[in-house]
């Protein structure tokens, strides 16, 4: 919500005369109907970022009419790293199948007589880990297997998996001898820089920044300082996706000295992107994805290491053109860069798929071809659901309502009730 809307419809009012352009004129180039437009400009109605986002772009404002739209208020617990030296978290299996996991201050812990996290490890105490490196090749490999099933299942259901293979790799880290040790160490902060991610995936952002530490210190124990610089472009898809242009430029730009690997800075310097898309401003946001682009291409793959980012996108930077597009009001040209890209996704990348896909439907529901966005959103309902995903629940809420200006339409109107039926089952 804009928080003073008149100063906005103003100034909306005075860049529409200027354009020589009718309510109806301005209403057919950004699909919203006279009636909203008018309130918007009498300061009666609140415009949403979408359509600032579209006002600018139709206008030529150059990011002087986005900005108006406030950022929307991170908390300090979404951007400040947590001590997950000071919490640990406990699993509890019940004869049903069913399990859950609850952080604990380490003060509750000793109350409770458990003196390590330790007590979160698998299997009986006393088995010692061949020290070889078929041990971390194994190991690698099965943490690749984990990030294949995280593209067709709920993270609901491959969370359990992921903490318990994190604290058993951290035990074993403490039987067996260096390099073998750092190795499994190092292994263990992925696992739990992919927790975060599938904690973020099922709306629990606080528990998604928690693992992101807690994969920082076991990178760090495990002599790799990388994956810090690395927290701060994690850190910063929360705010990307809290819609905190300010902060997620600012912890992207944390991540991009000159001393760390390409891979790292080119990842900072996409997400930097659009964190600018977000603000409005188009030629920043197109000078960090060339930048990204140039050092994602020096990136020299290492053996018995998992790559840090997507691993389905086989041009990620061409993809996020797309998404960042999108965010800065030109939906025409983001529904075709990103329906370029979806058609070189592998078809076992489902959650890949489904991300992309619904920013897909909804640039082309934002261009006004609503039974096209119709068409593709019923095409990846059935996935949407199974993939369960918070991030993605976005989208669709935020394409649900665009489609709602469509009362109408034949196809909104058979649409509607699958659609409804999906965000229900994802977040209930």
């Amino acid at each position: 919500m804009v928080q003073e809307p008149l100063r906005f419809g103003r100034e909306l009012r005075r860049r529409r005369l200027a354009a020589g352009l009718t309510l109806t004129g301005l209403s057919k180039l950004v699909h919203y109907s006279k009636g909203q437009l008018s309130k918007v400009e009498r300061g009666l109605k609140a415009p949403s970022r979408e359509l600032t986002r579209l006002c600018d772009t139709a206008l030529n404002a150059g990011g002087d009419l986005a900005v108006l739209a406030p950022l929307r208020p991170t908390s300090t617990e979404a951007v400040e790293a947590h001590d997950s030296r000071e919490e640990v978290w406990l699993m509890r299996l019940s004869v049903d199948g069913q399990s859950w996991f609850q952080p604990l201050s380490r003060r509750q812990m000793m109350a409770m007589g458990v003196v390590s996290v330790a007590g979160m490890s698998i299997g009986p105490p006393g088995i010692t880990a061949p020290a070889d490196t078929t041990l971390l090749g194994m190991s690698w490999a099965l943490f690749d297997h984990y990030r294949q099933l995280g593209q067709v299942a709920s993270p609901g259901l491959l969370l359990p998996a992921l903490i318990a293979q994190t604290h058993s790799l951290q035990e074993l880290s403490s039987r067996t001898r260096p390099p073998t040790s750092e190795g499994l160490l190092r292994l263990a902060s992925r696992y739990a820089e992919y927790t975060g991610w599938m904690m973020q995936e099922v709306g629990n952002d606080a528990a998604a920044l928690w693992w992101t530490q807690r994969a920082i210190d076991l990178a760090a124990a495990g002599g790799d300082d990388d994956m810090a610089a690395y927290g701060h472009v994690r850190r910063a898809l929360v705010t990307l996706y809290r819609d905190d242009a300010v902060q997620t430029i600012a912890l992207a730009r944390q991540a991009q000295t000159g001393s760390l690997p390409p891979r790292i800075r080119g990842l900072a310097a996409q997400r930097e992107a659009q964190g600018h898309a977000l603000a409005g401003d188009y030629d920043a946001c197109m000078r960090n994805l060339d930048r990204a682009r140039a050092l994602l291409a020096q990136h020299t793959p290492q053996p018995n290491t998992a790559l840090i980012g997507t691993t389905n996108l086989s041009d990620p930077v061409g993809m996020i053109k797309g998404w960042c597009l999108y965010d800065l009001g030109r939906s025409q040209a983001a529904a075709e860069t990103i329906g370029r890209q979806i058609a070189l996704l592998p078809p076992q990348a489902v959650r890949t798929q489904v991300r992309y896909g619904m920013r897909h439907a909804l640039a082309h529901a934002v261009a006004g071809e609503i039974e096209h966005a119709c068409h593709l959103t019923g095409q990846l309902l059935g996935s949407a659901m199974a993939v369960s995903s918070a991030t993605i629940a976005q989208d669709m809420r935020t394409l649900a309502r665009t489609l709602a200006r469509h009362p109408k339409n034949p196809a909104v109107r058979e649409l509607a009730p699958e659609l409804g039926a999906a965000l229900h089952a994802i977040n209930p």
